[in-house]
């Protein structure tokens, strides 16, 4: 071993002879990969080889997706890029998907994708796919490797842009390019790339803090950014000083301590009344680390909360980002700490006034009391055979103060928005904006191996589990204990409700038949437990929580007690025009 170490610091200070193998292995050793995500294929096993003498584990999942969704996960509770890798062809085209969604929540990821050898590109042969062209309007860039002497180069480029802009990036190498020798050496990352960015441009940031200062209901709304940059004490002190109330970005409820006096919630779909109510009055927005998603800033509840005509300050650390959905009075191009801590810093030098701090306090106080009581009633009304709000209140008394939870995409994940309540960061790992079934479990096992032993659960409904409950394998084989809170109401229900709303309760495609994930669970070597009692979610949670295993919660939740249409701004009444057809336009319903 000591000799191995020797020759790696050798190999960071001049140009020593390697196989491509072991400079892609030493350059991800740099990175401090200390996990690889993917399922065995001949392509990259010369690579694979070396992982054990390396210290990186390779983490062998059942399906690619979920290989994305693992490293997404890792990478937004460790900070450090996930890296995956798959066969060349049908290995890595089954991580579209999870790649997709990595991009859309700008998570770092490099993708390590084999492809067809040199001498073989263009003839079509077996598990041949032009990779490049799939993958590049999902992710940050592509990086083909040309030549074998370029394995280690391409691989810090891929890096370098993926922490820079955010996002994953492919690193497309040639399966035969795995072997031969070259001669290179192994960089530290300093070397080529920077992981800080500055504050933003002087002369913005004045511009927003004089805008601040003579704001009359100035609100900040804390985001992904915040959370990555390890920025959100700053944007409590910048919101203790402006007695401002502070709301979440979608599905993002750790952006900002919940037990904080002016926090308010999160916005977006089933998010907080309280925010919403107090975004309406805003005449300045201050959004750090939030890219203002279109569909994260729609109406909900019928409230259509976010200010038309209030000034916005947003900071981002892409441009691209910077009025991209909002309109923008400054826009301050910078990581999201820098920029708050300067935006602080010249903020002490203005007084606030002690009297509408102690009136705000108090009107903020009340919102949140009536909201928190709104969403108590909601859950206490009789479900069959459990109200799913009822479930979610439980789980939420259940798991401790630190747990990681995941969400999927679903009638009940979303509803979870307005439960889920997080006073530490990198707590919530939810789908985002991308919006794929299938999401919450892997990811839940990715945040547990980043901190394996904080108590992790993901929130997942039955259609969702149908897509990934498969990695119960995994986390078995591996010994991952996540808790799987499976919401069972045997229904793609989301999408039954858009049928009830709109299309006279013809469920067409969204009724599920199942069988019990509790045994199944069981069978694969998983704690398994089916609950049809509100009273038992606390004891079960407790008692896994305990043994520190896999397990499923197979949770049984009314069917009919769902949340408004998800995407109400993309649906309208069906008309129709054949007479065959015209049984089924909606104004026949009212007739």
């Amino acid at each position: 071993m000591a000799k191995q170490q020797t020759e790696v610091k050798k190999a960071t200070n001049k140009k020593v002879k390697m196989t491509p193998s072991e400079a892609i292995v030493e350059t991800l050793v740099a990175e401090n990969v200390k996990e690889v995500y993917g399922i065995v294929g001949s392509a990259f096993m010369d690579m694979l080889d070396l992982f054990p003498t390396a210290g990186i584990r390779f983490l062998p999942v059942r399906h690619e997706q979920s290989a994305g969704h693992m490293a997404d996960a890792y990478t937004r509770v460790s900070g450090v890029a996930g890296v995956i890798v798959g066969q060349n062809g049908p290995g890595i085209t089954n991580m579209v998907t999870s790649v997709a969604a990595a991009n859309q929540a700008h998570t770092p990821m490099v993708i390590i994708s084999p492809s067809a050898g040199t001498p073989t590109i263009g003839w079509d042969g077996f598990q041949e796919a032009n990779q490049v062209s799939i993958f590049e309007d999902i992710t940050k860039e592509t990086v083909r490797v040309t030549h074998k002497s370029r394995v280690a180069d391409c691989l810090r480029t891929a890096f370098r842009i993926a922490y820079a802009e955010r996002g994953p990036v492919l690193y497309d190498i040639p399966r035969d390019l795995f072997y031969g020798e070259l001669e290179d050496q192994i960089l530290e990352p300093h070397q080529y790339r920077a992981d800080k960015r500055g504050s933003g441009d002087p002369a913005s940031i004045e511009k927003a803090v004089t805008l601040l200062k003579d704001a009359e209901y100035p609100v900040i709304i804390s985001g992904r950014g915040a959370v990555d940059s390890d920025g959100v004490d700053t944007v409590g002190k910048i919101a203790e000083h402006l007695t401002a109330p502070v709301a979440v970005s979608y599905m993002h409820n750790d952006a900002f301590p919940a037990d904080h006096p002016l926090a308010v919630g999160p916005i977006g779909y089933m998010g907080s009344k309280a925010a919403m109510h107090t975004l309406k009055k805003a005449d300045v927005v201050l959004a750090i680390g939030t890219r203002l998603s279109v569909f994260g800033t729609l109406p909900c509840y019928d409230i259509d909360y976010f200010p038309k005509d209030a000034k916005i300050i947003q900071v981002d650390i892409n441009p691209r980002q910077i009025g991209r959905t909002h309109p923008v009075e400054v826009g301050v191009i910078g990581d999201a700490k820098a920029a708050s801590d300067e935006i602080y810093k010249q903020l002490q030098a203005a007084s606030s006034s002690p009297e509408r701090k102690q009136n705000r306090l108090e009107a903020l106080s009340k919102v949140k009391e009536d909201w928190e009581q709104e969403l108590v009633d909601l859950a206490m009304e009789d479900g069959s055979p459990i109200n799913p709000r009822r479930a979610l209140l439980e789980l939420t008394k259940a798991l401790p103060e630190n747990t990681i939870i995941s969400s999927d995409i679903g009638n009940v994940s979303s509803t979870a928005n307005a439960y889920l309540k997080f006073n530490q960061t990198k707590r919530h790992i939810a789908a985002l904006t991308f919006g794929n079934t299938g999401f919450a479990y892997p990811a839940a096992l990715g945040a547990q191996l980043a901190e394996p032993d904080t108590p992790v659960a993901a929130i997942i409904g039955d259609g969702a589990w149908g897509m990934s409950l498969h990695e119960v394998s995994t986390a078995v084989e591996q010994n991952i204990p996540v808790i799987a809170c499976v919401f069972n109401n045997k229904s793609w229900a989301a999408e039954k409700k858009n049928q009830v709303d709109y299309y006279d309760d013809r469920f067409i495609g969204s009724d599920i038949d199942a069988p019990d994930f509790a045994e199944v669970a069981k069978s694969m070597g998983a704690l398994g437990y089916t609950i049809e009692k509100p009273e038992d979610i606390v004891p079960v949670v407790e008692e896994v929580l305990k043994k520190r295993k896999p397990a499923v919660l197979n949770i049984y939740v009314d069917g009919t007690q769902l949340a408004p249409p998800f995407r109400k701004d993309a649906l309208q009444m069906p008309t129709r025009f054949l007479d065959k057809y015209k049984h089924l336009d909606h104004d026949v319903w009212g007739k």
